[in-house]
């Protein structure tokens, strides 16, 4: 039984370990450009994106600043898979996604997600050669 609740221990402090650090940004998608400003003449349309970080459990345990960044390179990751390389940010959302109290904990920031539209673009409209 002891063993029981010590690996039931150590699976939740891993969860929450994992909870607390920002989602990485992959190969590849650090250079993926994230601005207010509108795509320039001649980009092409990919699609609408959504980069997300956090959620009702492990949002608890992450900074602002780690639910933030990691949303954002949620967002480049997503955006490099799709074959995109420019990302007008439209909107950016944070929450509570718990309701009531877990744990004894209540309220906060738990949640950040980051919605925009995604266009490839020439390297050389977007300063990148």
């Amino acid at each position: 039984m002891k063993t029981h609740i010590l690996d039931t221990l150590t699976l939740l402090a891993f969860v929450i370990m994992i909870g607390c650090s920002a989602t990485e940004v992959k190969p590849g998608a650090e250079r993926i450009v994230v601005t207010h400003q509108p795509a320039p003449r001649g980009c092409r349309f990919v699609g609408n994106i959504v980069g997300e970080q956090g959620g009702s459990f492990t949002g608890k345990w992450t900074s602002n600043k780690n639910l933030q960044v990691g949303a954002l390179n949620d967002m480049k990751n997503k955006a490099h898979e799709m074959g995109a390389n420019y990302v007008v940010l439209e909107n950016t959302n944070a929450g509570n996604t718990t309701s009531g109290s877990a744990w004894g904990m209540s309220g906060g920031q738990t949640d950040v997600t980051h919605m925009g539209t995604a266009y490839r673009c020439s390297p050389r409209l977007i300063g990148q050669m």
